[in-house]
């Protein structure tokens, strides 16, 4: 006799359903769970198995490292702490995640694993670990391009108006041009063998005309994020811009030939990481790109060495909410990298001219040396982003400082040189300022909030903003939410440090 003979087809079931909600589901529970972000959780709702990133409790705590004397002392002590805090703390969990058979890549500058797919059985029971605070979004997110892009020809040696209105150029008749210095970017990627930059970058040899890769670049783009086909591929072995804004940020840095005076420090050397696939990046790449700098690896992912760190960042992206990055998602690794002793600049973000349109990662944060836009005419950019920072309720002041950012001139892939506005060309005028400084006074070098004071108390405070006024700020309170403390002048910080 069949069950359904026995108790009837409606009957059976009903007791299936009875029993189905007494049995809560994996799917049920990670959707549940407090510690599941909450884009997470709606797509294991759907069956689902989505990017994360699962963000251990337990964070190294490196502040030790303000007090030691030198640069090469902060890179080691704050690597060798935070390489053996994650290898303590993430052995059970990484443990889990093989058995499981959930691809994983894992991370020191912050204790952080991010998981190519994730699945609900899995999630509802990392939840459940005291190790782990959280599992937060790593969705993809779309580069804020600049506000506008212009192809310019060459100039006959000419020095750029925004290199000489921040006084770069009386330094370089000091010969200082930061010598010995290494500055990188975290981009789009950079034409590595571009004329103004080729023999800058620190991977290359110009009495042998020969290139090592290996501890100077990066590519954190392992596959397809745009869904559009890559022109540099993916996992690049070689420097390549898939994009054309970083070969720009780094020619604002460093570049430079005798016709195309680009670059604030033309004598330092460069290194790079790509962080975006035709613009589109994730929170997990960004991460990855911080930790290379922490201590740079060899082409094949291996072997970091803190000795081989850049002494200064430029980042000219964000990693909006809109885009599911959570305001505390890249605060750790920010932090721990400024730790290190390693100058971390930040550009505001193009949103202005309303106030409160600094919203973004990694601008937002304290530990973030955070860049405005302005003009020829030192006036605030109508698209550099505004204070104060609402979007995690601290109601912080930034910018800190801005710099040229409107029409900057530089270099773009092919060998050209294009015009470009955004505080994306502002943000890599402080990293080249920073390389001059550090130059000049080595006694300054990795001590990041005794150069953010040289430069911000140099500034020039006559900006032009109009008669705006953001978080009860306007152009005659110094700092302010509109322009910080005022107009990057790397001649007059170098006159108040000696």
């Amino acid at each position: 006799m069949s069950v359904f003979t026995k108790f009837g087809r409606n009957a059976f079931v009903l007791m299936l359903l009875a029993l189905v909600a007494l049995l809560p589901t994996k799917l049920n529970a990670a959707a549940r769970s407090p510690k599941i972000a909450g884009a997470v959780a709606a797509a294991l709702a759907q069956g689902e198995t989505p990017r994360a990133l699962i963000v251990l409790a337990e964070q190294a705590d490196v502040s030790a490292a303000d007090a030691l004397p030198t640069k090469a002392q902060k890179g080691a002590f704050v690597f060798n702490t935070l390489r053996a805090t994650a290898a303590r703390t993430q052995a059970p969990l990484r443990a889990l995640l093989t058995q499981r058979g959930i691809a994983y890549r894992a991370y020191v500058i912050a204790n952080v694993i991010a998981v190519d797919a994730l699945d609900a059985a899995t999630a509802a029971q990392i939840a459940t670990l005291p190790q782990v605070a959280r599992v937060a979004s790593n969705a993809d997110v779309k580069f804020a391009a600049p506000v506008s892009v212009a192809p310019d020809a060459e100039f006959a040696a000419a020095v750029e108006w925004n290199l000489s209105k921040i006084g770069a150029d009386k330094l370089w008749q000091k010969n200082i041009r930061g010598r010995g210095i290494v500055v990188a970017n975290q981009d789009t990627g950079v034409q590595w063998d571009h004329p103004a930059l080729k023999n800058k970058y620190r991977g290359y040899a110009k009495k042998t005309d020969s290139v090592d890769h290996n501890y100077n670049w990066w590519d954190a783009v392992h596959s397809a994020i745009s869904g559009a086909p890559n022109p540099c591929g993916y996992n690049a072995i070689a420097p390549c811009d898939d994009y054309g804004h970083g070969t720009h940020t780094m020619g604002t840095i460093v570049g430079g030939t005798r016709e195309n005076r680009i670059g604030v420090a033309p004598r330092a050397k460069w290194i790079s990481c790509r962080n975006m696939d035709n613009g589109n990046g994730r929170p997990s790449t960004y991460i990855e790109c911080f930790e290379f700098f922490l201590a740079p690896w060899d082409s094949a992912g291996n072997n970091p060495d803190p000795n081989r760190a850049p002494d200064v960042v430029s980042n000219s992206w964000s990693c909006p909410p809109s885009e599911l990055c959570a305001a505390d998602t890249l605060e750790i690794a920010t932090r721990n990298l400024r730790a290190a002793g390693i100058f971390v600049a930040v550009s505001a973000g193009n949103a202005g001219s309303a106030c409160a349109t600094i919203s973004e990662p990694s601008s937002i944060y304290n530990v973030s040396t955070t860049v405005g836009a302005t003009n020829n005419l030192d006036e605030l950019a109508s698209f550099s982003s505004r204070g104060p920072v609402t979007v995690d309720g601290s109601n912080r002041r930034k910018p800190d400082i801005s710099a040229p950012g409107v029409g900057v001139r530089s270099s773009v892939p092919g060998g050209g040189y294009s015009k470009m506005s955004g505080t994306s060309m502002a943000a890599p005028h402080v990293a080249g300022a920073v390389a001059l400084l550090w130059q000049a006074n080595p006694s300054l070098r990795g001590k990041v909030s005794k150069t953010e004071k040289l430069l911000f108390h140099s500034a020039k405070r006559a900006v032009q903003v109009g008669n705006q006024s953001c978080g009860g700020t306007n152009q005659t309170n110094i700092p302010n939410n509109l322009f910080g403390y005022g107009r990057l002048d790397v001649w007059k910080a170098y006159l108040a440090g000696q």
